[in-house]
């Protein structure tokens, strides 16, 4: 019973809501710290959802049925009706709200992947707090495939969550931390995207990144001729016009990756800037000297 697919009481959502926004708006790096250690701290103590008996965990070895091992968490159960509890996700309250990126990675360069991450790690470590609120990073494994869409070897998925803002206007705290680990996996290390879940920048040129491409745009014509299973973004991503335009404020949301300083919020003190590790990456870093 994954535990960030459990129900719980609204008010620990909107807590923990709360208490992220106030540690962005004061800049609070400790703040965020402290909350990431509350998480984990309880995540271990009940083993991250694990069950021995389908209620409780209560130690190591945990031993059951797979099927119950594959299935989500209990939210998929819980009455709708009942407004006390509800799902961090419910648009009803004001719970969670994060961006979450994922990168597919070849297993032949991970490690690379990796070690470029720890050393922006070791520059600051409180500066990945952010993750810790969440899952962390999160590694899955995939196989070599044929598909069209399949990756053409066999792959390490790392999955990795952070604070996004009310307002897609509004910067957040450590933001160009968070910008240079996803550059780094999509453009230095050339991840292929998860399809649902990362921003837009994650999608730039990545038609050069399966040699099927235009084969599953193929037999997506032929299939699906009207057109009905597709929207404006998945037109803009299979058809590869992504990062065109550059709006204002257009980085803080992962609409594209900055190249002036109007693309982040220099009212707010975020200008774009190279990476600290790896440095052709552009990011949005704050800078408390523009405020003074």
């Amino acid at each position: 019973d994954f535990v960030g697919f459990q129900s719980n009481f609204a008010i620990i959502a909107k807590s923990v809501r709360a208490s992220e926004k106030a540690a962005e708006n004061t800049r609070n790096t400790n703040g965020k710290c402290i909350l990431a250690s509350s998480f984990l701290a309880y995540k271990k103590l009940i083993a991250n959802g694990l069950k021995n008996n389908n209620l409780l965990f209560t130690g190591y070895p945990v031993i059951g049925h797979q099927s119950k091992m594959q299935t989500s968490g209990s939210c998929l159960y819980s009455p709708e009706s009942n407004k006390a509890t509800s799902c961090a996700w419910d648009p009803r309250i004001k719970g969670l709200f994060f961006y979450e990126s994922t990168a597919i990675l070849p297993s032949t360069n991970f490690s690379d992947f990796i070690r470029d991450v720890k050393r922006l790690r070791d520059i600051k470590p409180e500066n990945f707090c952010g993750a810790d609120i969440y899952n962390g990073f999160l590694f899955r494994y995939i196989k070599k495939s044929e598909a069209y869409l399949g990756q053409s070897e066999d792959s390490i998925v790392v999955d990795f969550n952070y604070y996004r803002a009310d307002d897609g206007l509004t910067p957040r705290l450590n933001q160009d931390v968070w910008e240079e680990v996803e550059q780094m996996a999509f453009i230095k290390y050339g991840a292929k995207p998860h399809w649902a879940k990362n921003r837009n920048l994650a999608f730039v040129d990545v038609r050069k990144k399966y040699s099927n491409f235009g084969k599953f745009v193929e037999v997506k014509k032929r299939v699906d001729p009207l057109n009905l299973f597709s929207g404006d973004w998945s037109d803009e991503i299979l058809f590869g016009k992504v990062g065109n335009v550059k709006e204002d404020g257009c980085a803080l949301e992962g609409e594209c990756i900055c190249s002036e300083d109007r693309h982040c919020s220099p009212k707010n003190g975020y200008f774009c800037r190279s990476g600290l590790v790896y440095n052709e990456a552009r990011v949005c870093r704050f800078s408390s000297s523009s405020l003074s």
